[in-house]
C-alpha cells in the first residue's frame, strides 16, 4: 500500500493529465461536435463485421491500413453492443495509453519528472490537429501514436544491452521487438517514421571501453558483430512474423499493397512529376502544415484560432523545435525521438503523401514536440519558475481555445473532412433513416459520405452503393464503392432510391434525366440531404448522364 501511495505521490502530475485529458474526450462527445462520417464509419463497420465472422485484412477496398483498429472497436462492440460511442471510447483509451506512454519517454529520455509532466499536460490538452484524430478514428492514428512510443521506450532499453553477449532471453526479447513493430506497420505504415529512427539508434554501435589494441581488437570485432549479428536478426524474423498479414496481401494482391503503402491512393499524388511534387509538398508544409501543427488553424480551414495568444504559442511552438535540434547533438536518445520529427517531414515533402493538406501525417510529431518543449520550460524553470509555470499554462490554454472555437463553429464542427463539399451535417442523418424506411427505400444509390454511416447507424438495414459523385465538376472514383456486398444487394433489389448531398448541379441533371427516362418520381429535402424516391422503375447511375463536366 505504501509503494502505491508513493507511485501516486511521485507520478501526480501523470494522473491529472489522464484526468483532465479524459474530462476533454468526455465533455467533446457529450457536446455532439465531432461528426461521425465515412472513414470512421467504415472501421466501425469493419468491426460489427467481425463480430459477425468476417476477417478483413486491411480498411475495406484498399491495399494498406491494417484492420487492428477495426479488431480494438470489435471487441468494445462485444462487451458494450455496437455504437459510435464504443468505438469512440477505444480511441480515447489508445490516446490516454500515448500521454502515459510520452510521459515515461520524460523520464527515459530527458531523466526529469518536471517535463515529463510538462509533456503528459500539453497533450492532455493538445492542440485540434491531435484532439481531432484521437477522438475520430481513420483507421490507426491511435495504435501507431502508442506503438511507436512503445517502440522508442523499448529501444531505450534494448540499446543499453546492445553490446552484451547475447543469450536467449536477450534474443527473444529482440524478436518480440520486432514483432511489435511488425504488427504496428501493419496496423498503419505511418509507424515507419518511427521505425527508421529506431533502427539507426540501434545499429549504431556503442562506445566500448575494453583495451581494443592488439590482438584484442579482433575479440572485440567480434564479440559485437556476433551480438549485432544474433539480436539484429532476431529483430527483423520477428518484423517479418508481426507483419505477416501485411506479406500475405502483398504477395496475394500484387503490387496494390507496396504502391498503397507509398502513398499511390492520395488524391492528386502524382500530378506535377518528381521535382513538382517535391516543391509543392514543401510549400504545404510551410503554409499550410506548420501552422496547423503548431495549432494556429484546424485541419479542415485556415480559419485562425486562438489570435490573441500567438505572440505566446508562436515563440514557444519555434522555441522547441530550436532546442530539439540543439540538444539532439549531445544525447542518441533526444536524437532518435527528434528522428522522428524529421523522418515524418521528411516523408510529407518527398512521398506522394504530401498531396494531403489534413495535416493528419503530422501526428507522430505530437509526442516529441511535447517532450522537446516541456525539456524547454524545464530550462526556463531552473531559473524562472514563475516564468514557466505561466508558459506551460498559456500554450494550455491557448490549445484549450482552439479546440472551442473549433467546437463551437458547428457545423462543421471538429471534422475529419478538409473538402468542403464533404462537410455534410450529418446530425439530419437520423431523420434521413427514418424516412427512407418508413418509405421502404432501403437500397439505393448515393455518394461515399452517405453510403457508410447510413449503413452503420441504419445496423445496415438500409444498404446502398456510393455510385454518385459528390465532387462539384461530377468527378467520381469506384474506389467509393468499397464494399461489395453493398453494391451486391442494391443490383438484386427491385427498386432503388437516390441520396445526394449538397450537389444542386446533380440534382438538377437527376431531376431532368428521369423523367427522359419515363420515370416518375418524388423528392424532398432533409438538412444537406436531398432524396429521390419512390421511383416508377428502378433506374441504374448507368442509365444515366453523371459524366465529369468540361
Amino acid at each position: 500500500m505504501d509503494r502505491i501511495k508513493r507511485i501516486i505521490r511521485d507520478n501526480g502530475g501523470l494522473f491529472v493529465a489522464l484526468a483532465v485529458a479524459a474530462a476533454l474526450k468526455a465533455a467533446l462527445l457529450a457536446m455532439n461536435v465531432v461528426p461521425f462520417n465515412a472513414d470512421e464509419a467504415v472501421v466501425a463497420l469493419m468491426a460489427r463485421h467481425i463480430l459477425q465472422g468476417e476477417r478483413p485484412v486491411f480498411f475495406y477496398g484498399q491495399a494498406y491500413l491494417g484492420s487492428l483498429d477495426a479488431w480494438l472497436i470489435a471487441g468494445a462492440f462485444a462487451l458494450f453492443g455496437p455504437s459510435v460511442a464504443a468505438a469512440r471510447v477505444v480511441q480515447s483509451l489508445l490516446y490516454l495509453g500515448t500521454i502515459a506512454t510520452t510521459y515515461a519517454l520524460g523520464l527515459k529520455i530527458f531523466a526529469d519528472r518536471w517535463a515529463a509532466t510538462a509533456a503528459a499536460l500539453l497533450l492532455a490538452i493538445p492542440t485540434v490537429l491531435v484532439t481531432l484524430y484521437t477522438t475520430a478514428t481513420l483507421g490507426g492514428y491511435g495504435e501507431t501514436l502508442l506503438i511507436g512510443n512503445g517502440l522508442l521506450l523499448w529501444a531505450v532499453r534494448l540499446r543499453g544491452s546492445a553490446g552484451a553477449t547475447p543469450g536467449v532471453r536477450s534474443t527473444v526479447e529482440w524478436l518480440l521487438f520486432g514483432a511489435l513493430a511488425g504488427f504496428g506497420f501493419w496496423g498503419f505504415g505511418l509507424l515507419g517514421v518511427y521505425l527508421l529512427p529506431i533502427a539507426v539508434a540501434l545499429i549504431a554501435p556503442n562506445s566500448y571501453r575494453e583495451d581494443t589494441k592488439g590482438a584484442k581488437f579482433l575479440l572485440v570485432f567480434l564479440r559485437v558483430l556476433r551480438a549485432f549479428a544474433v539480436k539484429h536478426l532476431s529483430a527483423i524474423i520477428g518484423f517479418a512474423l508481426g507483419s505477416a498479414p501485411w506479406w500475405w496481401a502483398a504477395a496475394s494482391g500484387g503490387a496494390a499493397a507496396l504502391s498503397e503503402l507509398g502513398g499511390s491512393a492520395i488524391a492528386g499524388a502524382s500530378a506535377h512529376g518528381p521535382l513538382g511534387n517535391i516543391a509543392l509538398h514543401l510549400f504545404s508544409l510551410v503554409v499550410l502544415g506548420l501552422p496547423v501543427i503548431a495549432g494556429l488553424r484546424p485541419p479542415w480551414g485556415v480559419t485562425w484560432l486562438a489570435l490573441p495568444l500567438w505572440p505566446l504559442a508562436l515563440p514557444l511552438f519555434f522555441g522547441a523545435a530550436g532546442w530539439a535540434a540543439h540538444v539532439a547533438r549531445r544525447d542518441w536518445k533526444k536524437a532518435m525521438l527528434f528522428g522522428v520529427g524529421l523522418t515524418a517531414l521528411g516523408a510529407f515533402v518527398l512521398t506522394p503523401f504530401g498531396a494531403d493538406p489534413s495535416g493528419r501525417y503530422f501526428l507522430p510529431l505530437a509526442a516529441p514536440l511535447a517532450l522537446f518543449t516541456g525539456d524547454l520550460l524545464r530550462r526556463v524553470w531552473s531559473e524562472r519558475p514563475r516564468w514557466a509555470i505561466a508558459l506551460l499554462a498559456g500554450l494550455i490554454v491557448f490549445n484549450l481555445w482552439g479546440t472551442l472555437q473549433s467546437a463551437r463553429a458547428f457545423p462543421p464542427g471538429l471534422t475529419t473532412q478538409f473538402d468542403a463539399v464533404a462537410q455534410v451535417d450529418q446530425r439530419d442523418l437520423p431523420a434521413v433513416i427514418d424516412f427512407l424506411r418508413t418509405h421502404g427505400e432501403t437500397r439505393g444509390y448515393t455518394n461515399y459520405w452517405v453510403e457508410f454511416p447510413m449503413a452503420f447507424l441504419s445496423n445496415e438495414q438500409l444498404l446502398y452503393s456510393a455510385a454518385l459523385p459528390y465532387h462539384p465538376n461530377f468527378s467520381y472514383t469506384r474506389r467509393d464503392d468499397r464494399y461489395p456486398p453493398y453494391a451486391a444487394a442494391v443490383a438484386a433489389s427491385s427498386r432503388a432510391a437516390y441520396v445526394t448531398t449538397r450537389h444542386p448541379a446533380l440534382d438538377d441533371r437527376l431531376r431532368a434525366q428521369f423523367p427522359a427516362l419515363g420515370v416518375t418520381f418524388s423528392e424532398t429535402t432533409l438538412g444537406d440531404f436531398h432524396i429521390f424516391y419512390g421511383l416508377s422503375r428502378k433506374v441504374t447511375p448507368a442509365e444515366l448522364d453523371l459524366s465529369p463536366q468540361p
